[in-house]
């Protein structure tokens, strides 16, 4: 079964490809969709690269498209199940990685780490800090996925109030478990000190936290968003960093790169990463091993996991 494995030029392609020749020996590794037809039966793509309606136009034998990644926004679904091509992704694989991330920017904000930072660099020494501890805070999650469910587990450890919102709600031994209470979205808000957004970007998450949903956020809260950029009205968290005195971590954006003339990047109080909160070592070989995996299943005629269509 002829597999092509389409990745960015700035990942180890060489490296990628020895491993590959020994797992997969018909498999080959392309760093551009800039061909006219391909006999592929299954095609391996990272979040880079836009899987649309004209690349699955000129694979005609495809059946299978696995992403190596938890999001799969960048695959035109219509036009995959037009073809009734079958769709995973790898779900879990950065959910430590993203976790951490999560926390280690809250932990930035509330001991106010930048700013000090900045100081020693300029020659300043502080000696009044109105710096805060996580312990006891009202830590909202918003989306149980595997991301938030890892999340979740992670604050357990530093003494949190977590609370959390999802349109289907877990079983309360698993709300237990991990030490959450359950609230309505606009609840969660109001009562936050720190907010974590983890939900996919579908025709109803566009735009989901708006000016609404930060009106309702308490002045000097923390919000932090690793999940995707279109999920959060760019223009309303402007306006509530701004007015509210909101304090924001930031790892996604509307466009990637983004647009750096924004006002999004002049403002003091937000921490930016390039939509790297999944991305570590540790996570690359998961998500390597883990596709590697469910296309040899598929490529051995057997049921792969992560089905997401």
């Amino acid at each position: 079964m002829k597999v092509l494995i389409i990745l960015p030029p700035f990942l180890p392609v060489d490296d990628i490809r020895k491993i590959i020749r020994q797992i997969l020996p018909d498999g080959e590794i392309l760093t551009s969709t800039d061909f006219t037809e391909h006999n592929a039966e299954v095609l391996v793509a990272t979040t880079f690269t836009r899987i649309d309606r004209n690349l699955i136009s000129r694979l005609p034998g495809l059946k299978m498209i696995q992403i190596s990644s938890t999001g799969y926004d960048n695959v035109d679904q219509d036009a995959v199940k037009s073809r009734k091509i079958m769709l995973c992704n790898i779900p879990a694989a950065n959910k430590e990685s993203v976790a951490e991330h999560v926390i280690a920017m809250a932990l930035a904000h509330l001991k106010n780490l930048i700013h000090f930072h900045n100081e020693i660099l300029k020659g300043n020494w502080p000696v009044l800090t109105n710096s805060m501890d996580l312990a006891g805070k009202t830590f909202g999650i918003i989306g149980m996925g595997a991301i938030g469910r890892k999340l979740a587990e992670r604050l357990l450890y530093f003494g949190t109030n977590t609370i959390y919102y999802d349109p289907v709600r877990l079983q309360e031994e698993d709300e237990e478990f991990l030490g959450l209470k359950f609230y309505a979205l606009e609840e969660l808000l109001a009562k936050s000190d720190i907010i974590s957004l983890h939900v996919p970007l579908t025709p109803e998450t566009r735009n989901f936290i708006a000016g609404k949903q930060f009106n309702i956020m308490k002045d000097g809260s923390i919000f932090i968003n690793t999940s995707r950029g279109e999920v959060v009205d760019e223009a309303s968290m402007i306006k509530a960093i701004q007015s509210k005195g909101i304090r924001a971590g930031i790892d996604v954006y509307t466009q990637e790169p983004p647009d750096f003339s924004s006002d999004l990047f002049r403002l003091d109080n937000v921490i930016f990463s390039p939509h790297i909160a999944g991305v570590t070592v540790e996570s690359q070989q998961r998500f390597i091993t883990e596709t590697v995996s469910n296309v040899m299943k598929y490529v051995q005629g057997l049921q792969p996991l992560y089905r997401v269509l």
